[in-house]
């Protein structure tokens, strides 16, 4: 009883569990004043040998789908779909330095992120416009 009495004081005080810590989503849903923001952690990128091959990709994606990003690259930013697709999000050439933070923010109209009319934005303030969605799909690739 007693260290069920310190453990409620602690979380009444601020305190908070190292578990809770560690499960933290890589997407957050926040509405402010009636507006959707999703605060998306990226992934950095991996050794891993996968390569991707770059097809049609739709013009909006749900915001609702987005489970995680991964870093492509300068000029890009693979979305990781709950239904376990990847789409990447292709912005100009002028943009950089996205990769070198941990999260963006995207505040999407109508719960949609649209290609041409959606800006992902970093902590520190640089945003990027979405060009072009990219479906992608696995290509297995052989040791190198």
């Amino acid at each position: 009883m007693f260290s069920g009495l310190i453990g409620l004081l602690a979380l009444l005080l601020g305190g908070e569990d190292a578990h809770a810590q560690e499960s933290t989503p890589p997407v957050r849903v926040m509405m402010v004043e009636q507006r959707l923001t999703l605060r998306v952690s990226v992934r950095p990128r991996t050794s891993m040998i996968v390569d991707w091959d770059e097809h049609k990709g739709p013009k909006c994606v749900p915001a609702r789908a987005i489970a995680g990003a991964a870093l492509a690259g300068r000029d890009s930013i693979d979305f990781v779909l709950r239904n376990r697709q990847r789409v990447r999000a292709r912005f100009d050439s002028d943009c950089d330095g996205l990769d070198f933070y941990g999260d963006f923010y995207i505040q999407p109209e109508d719960q949609m992120v649209c290609a041409g009319r959606d800006v992902i934005r970093s902590r520190v303030g640089g945003s990027c416009e979405i060009r072009k969605f990219r479906t992608l799909v696995p290509v297995i690739a052989r040791e190198r």
